[in-house]
């Protein structure tokens, strides 16, 4: 079981070629970044997993299921999703902002009136515990909230119904740099508690290096590297990140080698 990219593209209908052949597979347990700049196509790797987007070639497979909008309701509860503008309803609660990522697995008319199951209910409050909140923020609107907090509740909305794969996009991006060392480890560390995979993508150097169990590098669509951040820091790389030309070195200064 795992998360398969079989030879991926794609092209917006303006012409843009956001993928171009991507292949690569993402193991149970594994935390992968990926790393580019932005318009590298990291949201639209992504988005091809949780039928945001289709490719136009190739194709994705999640536990030997084809993503596709027929596969899409039975593949849900197997994808979590982390997003980089938190993506709550601000004058909703925590608890009903987590208890939402349960949707998928509720009847239409249950979840309009909110008559969620007692464990769903239960598990939402574990989660929030879990996060790092305490019991104080279960009726807090959201928008009371500071960012950190607010991606700590869409950690916990991610984890609801204990999937198999977590899609992190740009997770920290409008975080302070010790904030988002701190979302990036509790992400990783519920990860691990729950046994999911993570796909993260990122344009952090330091923190690719920190958090990544294996990196994959695109710039303009096209997968340029793809192992370990080790590996990564030999390959003099770091154009990528950069807004500019750049040499190897400064890697190797990012990371402190």
């Amino acid at each position: 079981m795992s998360l398969v990219y079989e030879h991926v593209s794609k092209r917006y209908p303006d012409g843009t070629a956001a993928l171009s052949d991507i292949s690569f597979e993402v193991p149970p347990g594994q935390f992968c970044v990926i790393l580019g700049r932005s318009g590298a196509g990291k949201s639209t790797l992504l988005k091809c997993v949780n039928g945001l987007a289709s490719p136009s070639a190739g194709r994705v497979v999640v536990d030997d299921l084809e993503v596709t909008p027929k596969t899409l309701r039975r593949l849900q509860p197997r994808i979590g999703m982390i997003h980089q503008s938190f993506n709550l309803v601000p004058r909703a609660t925590v608890a009903t902002n987590v208890i939402s990522g349960a949707l998928p697995a509720v009847s239409t008319p249950r979840a309009m009136l909110g008559l969620f199951p007692k464990t769903l209910r239960d598990r939402a409050c574990a989660l929030i515990a879990e996060v790092g909140l305490g019991e104080e923020h279960l009726r807090r609107r959201v928008s009371a909230l500071s960012g950190g907090q607010q991606q700590r509740v869409g950690i916990a909305r991610a984890f609801m119904l204990d999937p198999s794969y977590v899609l992190a996009d740009e997770p920290v991006a409008s975080l302070d740099p010790q904030t988002s060392v701190d979302i990036l480890a509790l992400i990783d560390r519920q990860a691990k508690v729950h046994g999911a995979a993570v796909l993260c993508s990122l344009h952090q150097i330091d923190l690719t290096m920190r958090f990544a169990d294996r990196v994959i590098a695109l710039r303009d669509g096209q997968l340029i590297f793809d192992g370990a951040p080790e590996a990564l820091a030999r390959s003099g790389l770091a154009g990528i990140y950069e807004s500019g030309p750049c040499e190897p070195i400064q890697l190797s200064r990012a990371i402190g080698a």
